[in-house]
Order: structure tokens, then sequence, then C-alpha cells
């Protein structure tokens, strides 16, 4: 976890505050205490399988996505690339360098790709060519992957300021400012476009709506409220995306809760208490969420009930899980996906992509699931 001025960030890094050090909160540093759960071998575990594999370049300090669009997978890593796959076999169809080192990506509808560069930049390239077809400057750093629309490019920098762009020439359509309270994750909260409106994953638990046509807040509520005496303690923020599915809208906050909203309006279905600050998956039964202690969990859809608990990956940094047919999915700090049930959360099977974290937010492609390392392995994973 890092805090940096006003900024933490939840992943093995420093941590500051202010202008003073608080020192490393890596979860590992108390072996005795909180060890990583060791792996078991499996008696029976079902067959799974990497399809494919390709090497873009390492994510460094940051996290890169893949955006999936028309049958093709688009893929960032820090030193400036990006890619065009394609979804099915993983061969590259275009590759450029966006002029910059990166820290956010990648957003696109297959039309348009979407990146943010180090010192605030965003870059925009024509989904089908890889041709450039804008550069512009944000207020501040952006971690987010940006929201791509059919017209518009939004992005939410570190400052918490949102702004719209237009997707074919950079032009700057709207923009709003919102506060930030005194500490925040340094992570990337998601934003989400489902027409009319985009949503944004905001510090203190809140989840924000705007119209797409010109920026204007529909709704703004709380997935959780703030809750503790010092500032540390406070910290609940949204983490990773929230996840549009029919009428709902459902995300997970740091120090807080989960919990699922009407799409149109923000009132809340329900909520329940937990830790997570990578977001969740959500599918037409239950919402699945990997907590901060390395457990996984799923809620009902509907009304929020506990279907179970898996708790054998204790300490192992999960990723947001991805929910694929009879098993949800997450990957951890080793580079191993998990297998688990559905129905049950019981483990299932592993297969492990490389050494490094995935710390990227998995998703589903045809009869795939891909995920994308911190070294930067894009892998296509099936379950048999």
């Amino acid at each position: 976890m890092r805090i940096t001025g006003k900024v933490i960030g939840v992943s093995l890094l420093a941590v500051t505050a202010g202008c003073g050090t608080l020192g490393s909160l890596n979860p590992f540093k108390e072996k005795d205490k909180n060890p990583p759960a060791k792996l078991v071998d499996l008696k029976s575990p079902i067959p799974a399988r990497i399809v494919w594999k390709h090497s873009t370049g390492k994510a460094g300090l940051y996290v890169f996505a893949p955006a999936l669009a028309d049958n093709s997978l688009f893929v960032a890593d820090a030193d400036g690339n990006v890619e065009r796959l394609d979804a099915a076999t993983g061969k590259p169809q275009w590759r450029v360098k966006a002029g910059t080192n990166l820290t956010a990506g990648v957003g696109s509808n297959g039309k348009v790709v979407a990146v943010g560069g180090t010192k605030g930049q965003v870059v925009a390239f024509d989904g089908a060519t890889g041709s450039r077809l804008w550069k512009v400057q944000a207020s501040s750093e952006v971690l987010s992957a940006p929201a791509v629309s059919d017209e518009l490019v939004i992005v939410r920098s570190m400052d918490n300021k949102i702004t719209a762009y237009d997707s074919k020439t950079g032009e700057r359509k709207w923009f709003i400012q919102r506060t930030t309270p005194p500490l925040t994750l340094r992570n990337a909260p998601g934003l989400v476009v489902a027409a009319p409106n985009v949503y944004i994953a905001q510090p203190a638990g809140r989840l924000l709506a705007l119209a797409l046509s010109n920026g204007v807040p529909r709704f703004e509520v709380p997935v959780a409220e703030p809750r503790g005496a010092t500032e540390l303690e406070r910290v609940s923020d949204i983490g990773g995306n929230p996840v549009v599915l029919g009428s709902d809208i459902c995300a997970v906050t740091y120090q807080g809760k989960v919990g699922c909203f009407d799409l149109q309006t923000g009132v809340p279905r329900w909520t329940k208490e937990t830790s997570s600050d990578v977001g969740v998956a959500v599918d037409q039964r239950f919402v699945f969420v990997a907590d901060d202690k390395g457990h996984v969990a799923a809620y009902g859809r509907d009304g929020g009930a506990s279907a179970w608990k898996n708790d054998t990956l204790s300490n192992r940094v999960l990723s947001t899980p991805v929910s694929y047919g009879r098993v949800v999915a997450v990957g951890d700090y080793q580079g191993y996906v998990h297998l688990l049930s559905r129905e049950d959360g019981a483990m299932l099977g592993r297969v492990q992509i490389d050494s490094s974290a995935i710390k990227a937010a998995p998703l589903v492609s045809g009869s795939n699931m891909v995920f994308q390392t911190q070294n930067g392995t894009v892998a296509a994973v099936a379950v048999e």
C-alpha cells in the first residue's frame, strides 16, 4: 500500500503521507503473522489450459488491463507500447508507440483506443489501423483507463477531475471537478459507460453518474460511508470498475461495503460489509468479491444474501474475479489463476501464466478468459 501526498497505493509499494514516510505495508513483511496461504495439491483438478500467450511490455508500478471490442483485444504497457491482438489467437494485428511512458489503459470501443501517460497525457489511436488520432494534456496524472463511448473519451485524473474529449478530434467537450478527502487509494478507480450515462468510482466510497451529453450529475450515492477515528481508517474508496448488468450497477469499497444500485436512480438494492480494492464480478445470479484478506465470496445478486466464502487463498493478493461458465476465477501475486466453483466456492483447479502478479481485471472473450500479468504476459485460459 502506498500513500503519496494525499494518495494511498494499494500495492506492494512504499507508503508516505504528506511529507512524512509511514513505511512499507507489504502484506508479507510480517511473515509469521500473515503469510500467504500455501497452495496444496488438488486431487482431481478440472482440465484447464492456456490457449495462447502473447508478451507485451511490463506494467512497472502501474496496472494495465486488456480491453475487448470487435473480437480484438487492446493491450498496453508502461514503456508506451499499444497493441491490437486477435482475441481468438493472440496474434498481433498492429503495434504502435504512444510516444510517452504510460500509466493507464486501455479504453476502447473498437473504433478508438485511448491510454494515459505519465504526465497526464491522453493519447487516442484509430482502432482499425493504430494510427494516432490526437494527444491532449489532462489536468494531472491518469491512473484509470479512459472510458470510450461512440462520441467521447472520458478521463478521470488523480485530482478527481473528470473530462470528456471528442473521440475523433480530442476537443474538450465538458469537465467536472470533484473534491477529494485527505487520503485516497492510489489505485485505478474505474469508469464505465452505459448510455446515456458514464459511471465513475469516486474516493470516499461514492458512485457518481454523469450525463454523457453534458457532464451534468444524474446522481451520486455512497456505496459505503467513511468510518474511523483517523484519516487512514476512514479511507473507503471504491476499488476497480463498477459493473453494469441489466438494470443494476454494482461496486465494492475498501474498508466498507459491496452493493448493487439501480442503474438509473442510484437507489440502493442492497449492501453488505466487506473490504476490497480490486472490484467486483457480476453475473445473472451472483456478485463476486475478492477481499483484501485474500478471501473470495459470492453474494446473491438479488438481495445480497451470502452464498459462499472461500478462505484458502488468504493473503495471496488476489485480482478482480471473473465469472466464466461453471467457475469463478481470480489471479494472484505469483501469476496463478485459481478456478473456484461458481455454485459453492470449492477449489477446482489452477493454472500459472507466469511468475509475476496478476493485478489487472480479467475478462471473458468468447470461450476464453484473458489475463494480463505485471511482467506483460497476456494469456487466454480455457476450462474444458
